[in-house]
């Protein structure tokens, strides 16, 4: 599977895997800035983006996926960034092919299994009627009747792109990820340790990290370090960048 990505600058490489319903340009900006010292990669995750759909969809095949890119690239080893979902990815990437990881940053998620909260999400998309939408607006005033968070739409609204006949589409194979939707729930599909230093970025006011949670974490990350953002939220990319940035910096060296 050839996923979709972009590149910005020169030297050691970062690769950086977006969240659930979410795209590379989630982390342009952050990218940019990186790319002060290293070259960085954004990645569409498959099923999202402009990225391939595929009816198979886990960690395990999601690591398999970066393991491609990076072999195609000819990246035998790098420091891999993951938020959400995409830390999921990055964790399962780590414990089945460590020799390929430097250093490791997980924003805000743990190796646990969650349960779900995302159905009114998932509801909210399946009521977009795509083939009566003639804009966006109309696109934000359907969301907008389950869905309040105006930050919440515009993030989903991201995903609304048009056919070359005009119509509307969402970019994100969203019939699949509902399907699949418990395996990205689920916790990692291996009993692996990853060896090397890793850092946990969490947002202060999410609930994706607990403190009972660093058990699990140093089952699996024996040299995890936790690092909590103050004032922020699960989104700690888009709420405070600039300390996420320097975290990362500070932590890649």
């Amino acid at each position: 599977m050839e996923l979709n990505f972009k590149e910005f600058g020169q030297g050691d490489p970062v690769i950086i895997l977006h969240g659930l319903f979410g795209t590379l340009d989630n982390w342009q900006t952050i990218a940019k800035q990186l790319a002060n010292n290293y070259t960085v990669y954004i990645v569409d995750q498959r099923n999202h983006g402009r990225s391939p759909h595929d009816d198979d969809f886990s960690y395990s095949v999601m690591a398999e996926d970066l393991q491609q890119f990076m072999e195609s690239k000819w990246i035998y080893e790098a420091h891999i960034i993951g938020h959400s979902m995409g830390g999921k990815t990055a964790m399962e990437f780590a414990l089945n092919y460590p020799d390929m990881v430097d250093k490791l940053v997980i924003v805000d998620i743990a190796p646990k299994a969650y349960e779900g909260g995302h159905q009114a999400i998932f509801d909210a998309l399946f009521s977009v009627d795509l083939s009566t939408l003639t804009n966006r607006k109309e696109a934000d005033e359907l969301l907008a009747k389950t869905i309040d968070d105006y930050g919440v739409r515009q993030f989903l609204l991201k995903n609304l792109t048009r056919t070359k006949e005009g119509s509307y589409q969402w970019k994100m194979n969203l019939p699949v990820i509902y399907k699949h939707y418990q395996n990205i729930l689920a916790s990692l599909s291996t009993e692996e340790t990853f060896e090397k230093e890793t850092l946990f970025i969490k947002g202060e006011k999410s609930k994706y990290i607990q403190e009972a949670d660093k058990v699990t974490i140093e089952r699996y990350f024996p040299k995890a370090t936790i690092r909590i953002v103050e004032g922020s939220g699960h989104w700690v990319h888009a709420e405070k960048p600039k300390e996420l940035l320097h975290l990362v910096q500070d932590y890649f060296g």
